[in-house]
């Protein structure tokens, strides 16, 4: 039985995009799932596309989600280069090329630019270009003569006219096509190099790949690529084909959703494992219907027949909860490694922060690190808000309450000599009952003078721990004023 072998082929153009890294995740686990190998390969044939540093990228992100490859640019595993503008240069895609002109399936094209711009027509308001077989009627004495004149030219298939072409795929079954729809696709550039089409089939068939995973946009040309395995006697590969990954309206997830990449989603304070699991559900989805997987669990469960035609929805607020529930389970210690950045930002670095207690309040209680900012920013200084927060029904505060309970309170605070948790919670606790108040009555007015929020990620005692003596007594007597001048109003 064959090995089962599949391949990510990138094009090194610049981040890469939600759908790229489900592309590399589907097919490493595939390769991973039959014990197969996985394999990286960059097809930068498209100079004018390339972008510097993107091959990094590439490399970077498949380490942080984690998908080692078995063979790549770095890793030879006897079939390289795995560059292809490095095939390109040992002439591997030239010789295939002038192998289909001589058996009658390609043929040189000599057509100007300004004459494939005459071929061009609108059908349905939408422009579609057919190439004519103008150079296929070229003599062999024309096409020697010109290209002895060294004039531009491209390698095209020759399709015929007539007939079907008709392919498999794993989740769209087959699909037939009428060869008079299909173009005679260049195979080879006027600038020497291949085209995406016909170097990764080519390269697919030399490297061994035996299943092909891409977007459904590539199903229309799949009829072509069959013309060439066809054409070359090759075994045609299991064809999977995934479904378009939309936004929230339903439009096709662009870089203006502001998470179409892996790095975007890194830069909110997504975790790779988190954007790993919810990549792998979008369009797929486990006979157990489990949610929350490590790359390990979703190797042993991934089984791409259960993969869906129809669109997957990209949505953020599923991936912040799965990102929560990820954070929730972290080591502390690499909770607070991952998170000191954001909470430094948070409250700055200009007093004796604990930083761990800060971390502690927020670990259960964000969904992305960038959370953190928000969550936290308070303890940087207290925001601008409305005496109307002192108000809890509940609790049965009222401004009026808050500003008594605040004026009592803070000649015992200010005697208070251990600002601990538990000191201060003591402490508050026998003021509440001395003076003959509930405890929540003391401490919702105590913390909505210390925060200016209606959510915090601690309470009371909790946040004046952090915030210190004397910059809990500061936050106190400001709020005094604050509601004495709404009282007078």
């Amino acid at each position: 039985m064959t090995m089962v072998k599949t391949r990510f082929a990138p094009s090194p153009t610049g981040r890469m995009h939600v759908g790229n890294l489900r592309t590399a995740l589907y097919s490493y686990l595939i390769a991973k799932h039959e014990g197969g190998n996985f394999m990286l390969r960059i097809e930068d044939t498209d100079q004018e596309r390339f972008v510097e540093g993107a091959v990094d990228i590439i490399n970077e992100t498949l380490k942080d989600a984690g998908l080692s490859y078995d063979e790549g640019p770095d890793k030879d595993g006897g079939v390289g280069p795995y560059v292809q503008s490095e095939r390109c240069r040992q002439g591997i895609y030239r010789k295939y090329a002038e192998q289909l002109i001589e058996q009658g399936n390609a043929y040189y094209c000599f057509c100007s630019k300004e004459r494939l711009k005459s071929l061009k027509t609108t059908v349905n308001g939408k422009e579609i270009f057919m190439y004519d077989k103008h150079c296929l009627h070229l003599s062999k004495e024309e096409i020697e003569k010109k290209l002895a004149a060294g004039e531009p030219h491209v390698i095209r298939l020759n399709v015929p006219n007539e007939g079907t072409t008709t392919f498999h795929d794993e989740i769209y079954g087959d699909i037939s096509v009428n060869n008079e729809e299909l173009d005679d696709m260049i195979l080879i550039k006027s600038d020497g190099y291949p085209t995406y089409n016909f170097a990764n089939v080519v390269d697919d068939h030399l490297m061994g790949i035996t299943h092909v995973v891409r977007g459904n946009e590539y199903l229309s040309s799949s009829p072509k690529y069959n013309r060439l395995y066809e054409a070359f006697g090759w075994q045609v590969p299991v064809y999977v084909h995934c479904p378009l990954i939309t936004d929230e309206q339903h439009h096709k997830l662009s870089k203006r959703s502001g998470h179409s990449s892996f790095e975007d989603l890194v830069d909110q304070g997504f975790l790779p494992e988190a954007i790993v699991n919810y990549t792998a559900l979008l369009g797929w989805y486990p006979e157990d219907n489990e949610e929350i997987m490590d790359l390990d669990q979703l190797t042993r469960k991934f089984d791409y027949r259960r993969i869906s035609k129809s669109p997957a929805v990209f949505d953020i607020e599923k991936l912040r909860w799965m990102n929560g529930e990820y954070i929730k389970k972290m080591d502390p210690d690499a909770f607070f490694a991952k998170a000191l950045p954001y909470i430094k930002e948070a409250v700055g670095e200009d007093r004796d922060w604990d930083y761990k207690k800060l971390a502690e309040m927020a670990q259960s209680r964000i969904e992305a690190f960038l959370d953190i900012v928000d969550l936290l920013g308070f303890f940087k200084a207290v925001p601008d808000y409305e005496v109307s927060l002192y108000v809890h029904k509940k609790m049965k505060t009222t401004e009026a309450l808050s500003l008594e309970i605040l004026r009592a309170v803070i000649p015992n605070l200010k005697d208070q000599e251990d600002y601990s948790n538990d000191a201060l919670f003591e402490d508050l606790k026998t003021f509440a009952k001395d003076h003959g108040y509930k405890n929540g009555q003391v401490m919702w007015p105590i913390r909505t003078a210390v925060s200016g929020k209606a959510m915090t990620p601690g309470g009371a005692t909790q946040l004046m721990e952090v915030l210190g003596k004397e910059e809990s007594l500061t936050r106190l007597k400001a709020a005094v004023r604050k509601l004495e001048a709404y009282a007078q109003q």
